[in-house]
C-alpha cells in the first residue's frame, strides 16, 4: 500500500488510465503523460507502480530513468522507499550486479548511460547493462520503462539505451509534452492542480516595470523590483503569522564570471552576501548551498543558479524568478516556471500576495518547450542495408582546413559593396542613414525591447499570450554591461558567415563607427550609438551578412583550393525517422529492407522527396535508391564555397543506382506555387556550381530537382530560380 499521502482524485484518475493502457493488449507502446509541475507525477507514478505490480503475474520489472541534474533519481527512490516500503527499489548498479528482476524498479541516472566522462558507464560495464537486460528477457521478463521530464533526452545514444529493453510499455511523462498521433496521450490539467492548491493561482510576469521609464541598469532594475516583492511577501506570511521566507532564483542562462559578480556586488550592495547567509550560489563549478535552503524558514534570501536546476529540485518557499539576459536575445523557457509555482503548504491562503508567483525578466521570446512539435511527431526504428547496396562506393568531399576564406579587406569591400548597392547609400551620412531607416534599420539611442508584462492564470495562456501582452522598454546603452550583448549579436553574425567574430566586429566598426579610417565608413556613430545600433538590429544585419555569402562568387574551389576526399559508402544500419500511417506500403526499391511509406510522409519528407522517392519507386530503370543524410561523417557530402569562399559542406539528398549501372546524385529542392517560389535556400546557387563541379570530375549523372503542381523537373545545366526557364525540365526526360 501507499503510506500517509492525500489522495487527489486527478492523481487517482492518471493512475487508472496507466494501469487500463499497460494492461490492455492493444495500447499503443508509447504512453505519454503531461503533468504540470506540481502535480506529484513522482507520487501518480510510484501509485501506478504499486497497483500495476499488485495485481499481475510479477513478471515485469520497472526501470526509472530520470534527468541526472539535481540527482533526481535519487529523490525519486527515496519517494517510493518511504510511499511503499514493501517493494524492491534499487539503483543500476545493483541490477547490473544481481539483474533485472521481476517487480524490482531501477532508479537510473540518464548520465550514467549517455553521457561521456568520468561520470559515465565503460564500455565493458555498457555491455554489462545490455547483457543483464538480455538475460532477463530470457527468464521471461517484461520491461515498462518511465521516462521522466522526457523532454530532457531526445539523443540517439537516449534511444539506444531505451530500445535495448524492448518495453512492453514506455511511458513519457514530462510537463511540455505534446499529443501525437502514434502515441496513448493523457493530460492532467492544469486548472485542476491549481483548483486543489498544489500550485499558484496565476503567475505575473514583470509587475511594476514601467515602460515609461528608461532602464539604466538591467541588473539593478530586476533585482530592485525582485526585492521589494520579496518583502511584500514576507509581510503577507507574517499577517498571517506563517513562518515562511520566500527565495528569489536569480537564473544565469550561461553563467559567466563577469554577469555573476555584477549581481554579486548589486546584492551586496543591498545587503545581502554569502557571508551573511542571505545569498546562496548552485553552478557546476560554485556551489554555496546552506543546510536549511529547502526549509520554508530557510535564511538565504536569493539564490543564484543556472538553467540546469530547471529540473529535479523541489523548493516550495520559491515564490520570484529573476531571469537574467547575457546575451540580449535569448528565450525564457517557460518549463522553468515550475520552479516557482508550488504552495509551500500545498493551500492557497486568500492573499494574492501569497497565491501568485512572479517573474522578472527583459526576455523577449517565450518557449513552451525544448523540443518542436516536428521533434516529437515521429517514432524512430533501424534498417538494414541490402546486399545490393553494400558495393557501392563514392568520393565524398571533405573541408580543407588548410583555407579559411578571404582575407578581412577583401570581405569588407563584398560586404560594404552589397550594403552601397542595397541601400543606395555614398559618401552623405545623413543621406545613408535615411535609407537604412527606410530600409528597416533602427538608430534608436537605448536599446529597445518589447517584453511581457501581465497576471496568467496558466502557462499554456502564458505561451498563447506572448504576443499580445506586451510593452516597450528602453534602456540605456552601458558599453561595460553590455559589452557581452554587443558579444552575443557578432556572434549571432559569425553563425551564420562562418567569420571569425573579430573580422565580423571589425568589419561593422569600419562601415559604422566613428573612426581614424573613413574608407568605407556609410556613418559615424559613437561607441554607445554603435552598440545600440548592432544590438537593436542583428537580425538584420544577419540577413544582410547571409545574403553577402549567397552572392553567386563564380570563384568555386578556386586558389588551387582542394577539398579533402574520403571514401563513402551506404551506412549498413540507419536509423529513420517514420509516422504511422493507416495502410503500410513496401518501397521494393529502396536501399534498406522493410523501408515503407511511413518513412516518406509530410511529418517526414518534404513534398519534393516524397514526390521524388516515389517517382523512384515507380521507375521501371532504378535498381535501388538511398536517402542521405543532412550532416555528419558517415554521409556523403560535397564541398561548396560562398562569396567570401568559406567552405561548407551540403549532403545531396538522394543516390540513385540505375539497371544500367549508372548512377544519379540528386539534389530536392522546394519548388513553385502559384508562380511563387517556395526555395528557401538561400546558397542554392553556390551549391548548384559545386555539385556541377563535383559530377564533372567524377563523371557522375546529377541534377537539383524542384516541383511544379506535384510533377517533377530537373536542372542540370545553369541554375536560374523561374522554373519557366527552359534549364528546367522533366525529370522523365532525363531518367
Amino acid at each position: 500500500m501507499v503510506n500517509g499521502i492525500k489522495e487527489y482524485e486527478f492523481q487517482n484518475e492518471c493512475v487508472e488510465f496507466l494501469i487500463d493502457k499497460t494492461a490492455a493488449y492493444n495500447s499503443k507502446q508509447i504512453i505519454t503523460v503531461k503533468a504540470p509541475t506540481g502535480a506529484g507525477k513522482t507520487v501518480i507514478l510510484i501509485k501506478y507502480i504499486d497497483e500495476y505490480l499488485k495485481n499481475t503475474d510479477g513478471k515485469t520489472a520497472f526501470v526509472w530513468l530520470c534527468p541526472g541534474k539535481g540527482n533526481l533519481e535519487e529523490q525519486s527512490k527515496d519517494s517510493m522507499e518511504a510511499l511503499t516500503p514493501q517493494r524492491d527499489t534499487r539503483n543500476l548498479m545493483y541490477s547490473m550486479l544481481s539483474g533485472f528482476a521481476g517487480e524490482s524498479v531501477t532508479f537510473i541516472n540518464w548520465e550514467l548511460v549517455t553521457k561521456k566522462g568520468n561520470t559515465a558507464l565503460k564500455d565493458s560495464e555498457r555491455a554489462n547493462l545490455f547483457e543483464k537486460i538480455a538475460d532477463a528477457h530470457k527468464d521471461g521478463i517484461e520491461f515498462i520503462v518511465i521516462i521522466d521530464e522526457e523532454h530532457m533526452n531526445n539523443t540517439k545514444k537516449a534511444d539506444d539505451v531505451i530500445s535495448a529493453f524492448a518495453a512492453k510499455h514506455i511511458i513519457r511523462v514530462s510537463a511540455t509534452a505534446n499529443k501525437v498521433s502514434h502515441q496513448e496521450y493523457y493530460e492532467i490539467p492544469e486548472d485542476q492542480v491549481i483548483n486543489a492548491g498544489l500550485i499558484t493561482r496565476a503567475i505575473y510576469v514583470n509587475e511594476g516595470v514601467d515602460e515609461r521609464k528608461e532602464i539604466i541598469n538591467d541588473y539593478d532594475y530586476l533585482l530592485d523590483l525582485a526585492d521589494d516583492k520579496r518583502k511584500e511577501i514576507i509581510e503577507g506570511y507574517q499577517s498571517l503569522k506563517l513562518p515562511i521566507r520566500p527565495l528569489v532564483l536569480i537564473q544565469f542562462p550561461v553563467g559567466q564570471p563577469e554577469t555573476i559578480a555584477a549581481v554579486e556586488e548589486k546584492l551586496a550592495s543591498m545587503g545581502y552576501t554569502y557571508e551573511n547567509g542571505m545569498v546562496n550560489i548552485w553552478m557546476s563549478d560554485n556551489k554555496v548551498i546552506g543546510d536549511d535552503l529547502t526549509q520554508l524558514d530557510g535564511s538565504p534570501a536569493f539564490l543564484l543558479m543556472k538553467q540546469a536546476i530547471s529540473t529535479g529540485w523541489d523548493c516550495p518557499r520559491a515564490k520570484i524568478l529573476v531571469k537574467l539576459r547575457e546575451g540580449g536575445s535569448e528565450d525564457f523557457q517557460i518549463q522553468t516556471i515550475g520552479r516557482i509555482r508550488r504552495m509551500p503548504e500545498r493551500k492557497h491562503y486568500g492573499l494574492a500576495t501569497l497565491d501568485y508567483c512572479y517573474i522578472y525578466t527583459l526576455d523577449t521570446q517565450y518557449k513552451a518547450g525544448l523540443l518542436s512539435s516536428m521533434d516529437k511527431a515521429y517514432q524512430v526504428r533501424r534498417l538494414f542495408l541490402k546486399d545490393e547496396a553494400k558495393g557501392f562506393s563514392l568520393v565524398k568531399e571533405l573541408r580543407n582546413l588548410d583555407f579559411d576564406g578571404l582575407g578581412e579587406r577583401e570581405t569588407l569591400v563584398k560586404v560594404h559593396d552589397f550594403f552601397k548597392e542595397k541601400y543606395h547609400l555614398g559618401t552623405d551620412k545623413q543621406v545613408n542613414r535615411e535609407n537604412l531607416e527606410t530600409g528597416g534599420y533602427n538608430f534608436s539611442h537605448e536599446i529597445d525591447s518589447k517584453i511581457l508584462q501581465g497576471l496568467f492564470r496558466t502557462t499554456d495562456e502564458m505561451s498563447e499570450d506572448a504576443a499580445k501582452k506586451r510593452i516597450s522598454i528602453r534602456t540605456t546603452v552601458n558599453t561595460h554591461t553590455h559589452g557581452i550583448y554587443l558579444l552575443h549579436s557578432v556572434d549571432e553574425i559569425k553563425k551564420v558567415t562562418g567569420m571569425q567574430s573579430q573580422k565580423v566586429k571589425n568589419i561593422l566598426r569600419r562601415m559604422f563607427s566613428k573612426g581614424k579610417k573613413t574608407r568605407y565608413k556609410f556613418i559615424a556613430l559613437d561607441n554607445n550609438d554603435f552598440y545600440a545600433f548592432i544590438i537593436n538590429n542583428v537580425k538584420q544585419l544577419k540577413m544582410d551578412f547571409k545574403s553577402v555569402t549567397a552572392q553567386m562568387g563564380g570563384k568555386q574551389l578556386s586558389f588551387n583550393l582542394e577539398p579533402k576526399t574520403a571514401e563513402f559508402t551506404i551506412p549498413e544500419m540507419e536509423v529513420y525517422k517514420y509516422s504511422e500511417v493507416k495502410k503500410q506500403q513496401l518501397f521494393r526499391l529502396n536501399a534498406y529492407k522493410q523501408y515503407t511509406n511511413e518513412f516518406c510522409t509530410d511529418e517526414t519528407r518534404s513534398l519534393p522527396e516524397r514526390l521524388f522517392e516515389r517517382y523512384c519507386e515507380n521507375n521501371d530503370k532504378v535498381e535501388w535508391f538511398y536517402k542521405n543524410g543532412d550532416t555528419g561523417q558517415q554521409y556523403f557530402s560535397v564541398v561548396y564555397t560562398d562569396s567570401l569562399l568559406k567552405q561548407w559542406l551540403f549532403y545531396p539528398d538522394y543516390i540513385v543506382h540505375m539497371k544500367d549501372g549508372s548512377n544519379w546524385i540528386i539534389e530536392t529542392k522546394g519548388g513553385e506555387q502559384s508562380g511563387h517560389s517556395k526555395n528557401i535556400d538561400i546558397q542554392v546557387g553556390n551549391k548548384f556550381n559545386a555539385f556541377k563541379n563535383y559530377a564533372e570530375k567524377y563523371h557522375l549523372n546529377w541534377g537539383f530537382v524542384r516541383d511544379s503542381s506535384e510533377d517533377l523537373y530537373i536542372n542540370n545545366t545553369e541554375y536560374v530560380d523561374d522554373m519557366s526557364d527552359d534549364s528546367w525540365r522533366s525529370i522523365e526526360e532525363a531518367f
